[in-house]
Order: C-alpha cells, then structure tokens, then sequence
C-alpha cells in the first residue's frame, strides 16, 4: 500500500487542494516559491523552507505552512524525527492545519507507530471530514493492522472524497486483493492504471491475474511494468514464472536474466532460472545458479533437490 503525503500548494501526486493553502504567487520571494512547489525535489525543498524559516519573514498559516513542507522534505529523505520536530511546530502554530496532522500521521507510519498514525489522521479528518488522502493513509494504516475492513471503508471514503486519487483505488485493489475479491481487485487496479498508469498497478493486477490463471493477461501486465519501469525486476522476474508456467523456457530465461540484472540478490530469481537452464539442457549453467540459490539461502528445497536431476554437471 502507498501513503502519499500533502504539500501546503496542495497535495502531492493528488488533484485535491486544501480549503485556503498558502500558495506561491508570482510577487512571492524564490526560496517561498520553491519551498511550497509540488516538483521540489526533498533536498531543495528543505533548504527552501529552511530559508523562509530563518528569515522570519512569515507568520502565521504560510509559517505553518514552510515547517510543514520542510518536514515533508526531510521525511523523504528519512530523516523521521527532525521531521516530527518540524510537523509538531507547524500544528503548534496552527492547531487546525489538517495538512500538517496527515503529514505527522504519515512520519508515525514509517516509523511503524500505527496508533499515533491513526490518531493524526483521525484529527485531520476531524477538520476536514473530505479530505481524501487522510481516508487514503487512515486505510493504508488499518491494512498494516490486520484491519481489512476498516481499511476498505476508509479508502473507499478517500475514491468518494476525491474520484480522481489513482493511489486509493490502487491501495483498495490491494485490500480486495487479500480479502480474495478477485474481480473488485482488478476493476480497482484497472481504474488505477487509467488514472495515473504506474509499474506496481501493473504488477499488482498481474498478480491477480496470475493468481486466477490468467496467464497470458498477467504477463501482458508484467510486460506493461518491465516498459515503463525496465530497471525495477520484479516485472522481469514475474513475467519470467509466468512463461516458465506456459513452458516458455527461453522466455522465462530471459527475463530472468534481466530480473538478475537490476537485482542480483534475489535468491528465487537464480533458482528459477536455474530451473530454466536445466529444462533447456544447461545442466552446468543450471548448477551454478542453483549454487547462487543455496549461497543466498541455504535451506532453498528446491535448490537443494536440483543435483539428482543434474547428474554429474559441476
């Protein structure tokens, strides 16, 4: 699941904008300017909000505003409690600042404090009962809970609030998905992938596909994830089991060894590949990624079979 977090111009990734945000204008200084814009990147961003801060030249909400974007900023960089440090300030200066609890809320969630994430949530909803992506984050919490219903209400919420949040339907098809609706999991990562089409939507409704024996819909979906995101593996290495399956052996190899490529230590990876090279007659290529397997992970069953079908290959 993906929780996104909200900027003071309004929402990061999201086409929903906070009631009255303080917004960079074209009379605004550069470093305002940059401090509050959605492209800035998370090291730029802090130095810009750092900047407005220490020239005390803002007040109020827009002062709020610039701690908030700076704990955004130093949240994507992982450094989790100079960004709670920041969040705190911002709701310290504003006490009804939603923006600044779902981006407090979203620190606790990294940080694996699920109550204190719900919590902040809970108050943002609580100032703005439409704001999408608190619903969005709330669900993503009660999923890591072992909530699947609460998860699937507030995400639901978050597809009503905003039916243009890509990420609520990709992270309600993910609920759908453990809760074994197969059919609701892929119409939500359908819609996902017509709003916003990313890698893991494909990877996440190829699944389901695989999953109900769709093969050659999941590795179309796989395929779709290798071209538009060519050095992540895991779209090589899905579709790779997929054409092992459909007893595609050159297929399956070859992504393979683009899955070992971008990620070599992906112990199944050099298992299965092995496997291909072994159905293809490479019983010495298939020994040496076997041995891989074992380094990576000793106990591996099926790496540890495979030398009483490779006779004497060293």
């Amino acid at each position: 699941m993906r929780i996104l977090a909200c900027l003071t111009a309004g929402l990061l990734g999201a086409a929903l904008t906070l009631p009255h945000p303080p917004q960079a204008a074209a009379g605004d200084d550069p470093s305002w300017q940059t401090c509050v814009g959605q492209a800035t990147a998370p090291g730029d961003r802090v130095g810009a909000c750092t900047t407005v801060i220490d020239g005390k030249t803002e007040t109020g909400r827009r002062l709020a505003g610039a701690y908030c974007n700076r704990g955004h900023g130093l949240t994507e960089k992982h450094e989790f409690d100079a960004a709670l440090a920041d969040l705190n300030e911002a709701i310290k200066l504003d006490p009804a600042y939603a923006c600044a609890y779902t981006n407090r809320g979203r620190v606790y969630a990294f940080k694996q404090d699920l109550d204190h994430a719900i919590a902040n949530y809970d108050e943002a909803i609580r100032i703005d009962p439409a704001f999408a992506l608190a619903y969005n984050n709330r669900g993503d919490a009660w999923l890591n809970k072992g909530d699947l219903d609460r998860a699937l209400a507030d995400l639901s919420l978050a597809i009503k609030y905003n039916p243009q949040l890509a990420v609520a339907y990709g992270n309600r098809g993910f609920v759908y998905y453990r809760k074994r609706d197969a059919a609701h999991a892929i119409a939500d990562f359908t819609t996902e992938i017509r709003l916003e089409p990313n890698a893991l939507a494909y990877i996440n409704r190829g699944n389901v596909y695989r999953d109900t024996e769709q093969l050659d819909r999941a590795a179309a979906d796989y395929g779709e994830a290798a071209k538009i995101a060519p050095t992540d593996a895991r779209g090589w290495r899905n579709r790779g089991m997929v054409r092992l399956f459909q007893g595609d052996n050159k297929g399956g190899l070859a992504d393979y060894d683009k899955a070992l490529q971008y990620d070599p230590a992906d112990v199944y990876s050099w298992n299965n590949r092995g496997q291909a090279k072994l159905r293809l007659g490479d019983k010495k290529g298939a020994a040496d990624d076997f041995r891989k397997a074992l380094e990576l992970q000793p106990d591996l069953k099926s790496a540890r079979e495979a030398p009483a079908r490779l006779g004497g290959a060293r």
